[in-house]
């Protein structure tokens, strides 16, 4: 890929959306409930009911931005959601999606999951001819390029603007009869499909299809647009399927998606377990209990268990009502939720040999923390075990390191690591190991992992056009 980083916000989000279901907005609360974890900077809801469009958002969690009245007020049988973590750019009400723009048209919403990395040239060459941004999100570049009358009297209008967008990416647009997903022609962020009865979803995560009552029917392939409408499911290829690079993010796997969720054909349970077993035959040691960090550490550690006969025990206890520290905007937010997020219990490690197991260390500074917290309750020994490799190299696509200066495996070995940590011995798991869980293993992108970018040079627009009312 011939773009270089730009310093455009960066999202790492959720997005549901739901065609042709009755009081549709109190599904979309509860998909976007689902996928809380995927951001708690803001929600945002926006529903249609064929002719007037209606929306709500707001900073916040779900809970605190939707009122049970609020989502009583929006009437509609279609509609889009957002949750939102931002990496770079202002957590303020204006960047918080769906974002919604009046157009010579009517109107468009959109809500982004992913990060465009020519959003700022794009942005640029729009504001240089008179367009006017009301967010300071790559999201909004897709909009301005749907009004563009280049783009706009195209027969192909949505799928030609689709082609000009460079990284990673899951959309949701709505007009007021339509919903539309569209995802990335190197499939780096997940969306699905799901159905009950005739209505129609979409979301991040099958654990929000789930909650909501839809079966799972697919994932969107890579460049593919999906159309949803009164005449039913329409499919395009925005891109020459020849022309693309499946380069899904490992990330997804080793800690963003839920467990129970289904994600690139996997699920995300039975794969983290599978990392923990793979954990233990690459870095066994002889201790008492296995324990795991909370949330995302449980499925791996079960599987280090397992493998090695060693118990399984809970030595840490997350206090639920506190976010995931990973994806809170800055460090000092970061580290004020941790002191509150976990408490060790003394009883449990007290005078014992212990193997901590984490998915991933980014910075350190929470696994230092962490093994502190287990010192001071008295541990004999700890052995820290992580269910992925060294990160090492920063990510091109949306996950929050920008800087390879914020990444510790960067610039010291394991044992430098280790040292800072606090751990008595240290362990990753191999770039082998976490490909050995996948039959197709250059599917998958581990570019923090090794530096090396798998993605297509090129891509050029689809000329076919395929319709799928009933079987897709």
């Amino acid at each position: 890929m011939a773009e270089t980083m730009e310093n455009s916000p960066r999202e790492k989000c959720g997005i549901f959306g739901v065609y042709g279901l009755e009081d549709a907005a109190s599904t979309l609360y509860n998909g976007l409930f689902s996928l809380q974890h995927r951001g708690q900077e803001g929600a945002g809801i926006v529903v249609s009911d064929g002719q007037n469009i209606r929306s709500s958002k707001g900073c916040g969690l779900v809970s605190e931005v939707f009122s049970s009245r609020t989502i009583k007020q929006l009437k509609g049988n279609i509609g889009i959601g957002h949750v939102r973590y931002s990496t770079t750019g202002d957590s303020c009400i204006e960047n918080v999606q769906p974002i919604i723009v009046q157009c010579i048209d009517g109107t468009w919403a959109v809500a982004h999951n992913g990060n465009l990395v020519n959003a700022d040239s794009l942005r640029q060459m729009y504001e240089e001819s008179g367009s006017i941004f009301q967010t300071t999100t790559d999201s909004e570049v897709l909009l301005h390029i749907l009004a563009d009358p280049i783009y706009r009297h195209n027969q192909h209008r949505i799928a030609r603007a689709l082609a000009q967008l460079r990284g990673a990416f899951a959309f949701l647009l709505m007009r007021p009869s339509c919903v539309i997903a569209a995802r990335d022609p190197w499939g780096y962020r997940p969306l699905s499909i799901g159905k009950c009865g005739n209505a129609w979803f979409f979301a991040s995560e099958t654990c929000a299809l789930k909650q909501t009552g839809a079966q799972y029917i697919r994932d969107l392939k890579p460049g593919e647009m999906v159309i949803v409408n009164d005449s039913g499911l329409h499919s395009e290829m925005f891109v020459d399927k020849q022309q693309t690079n499946l380069s899904q993010c490992l990330f997804e796997m080793i800690y963003f998606a839920r467990p129970d969720s289904t994600v690139f054909g996997h699920n995300v349970h039975n794969v983290r377990s599978h990392y923990g077993c793979q954990l233990a035959r690459e870095h066994y040691v002889e201790a008492d209990i296995v324990i795991p960090v909370p949330d995302s550490g449980n499925s791996a550690a079960l599987g280090y268990s397992r493998e090695s006969g060693i118990p399984l025990d809970y030595g840490f206890i997350r206090n639920h009502y506190v976010g995931r520290t990973f994806i809170m905007p800055n460090s000092n937010q970061r580290k004020q939720s941790l002191d509150m997020k976990l408490s060790v219990l003394p009883d449990v490690v007290n005078g014992k040999r212990i193997i901590v197991v984490d998915d991933s260390i980014v910075r350190g500074n929470t696994a230092r923390q962490r093994i502190h917290s287990l010192r001071k309750a008295g541990a004999k020994e700890i052995h820290l075990r992580i269910a992925s490799p060294p990160t090492r190299f920063p990510c091109f696509y949306g996950i929050d390191f920008a800087t390879r200066e914020e990444l510790i495996a960067a610039g010291c070995d394991i044992d430098e690591v280790r040292r800072f940590i606090g751990a008595d011995t240290l362990g990753y798991l191999s770039i082998e190991g976490v490909l050995s869980a996948f039959k197709n293993r250059n599917d998958y992108c581990i570019e923090c992992f090794n530096g090396k970018r798998n993605v297509a040079g090129t891509q050029k627009r689809s000329k076919s056009k395929v319709e799928c009312t009933c079987t897709i």
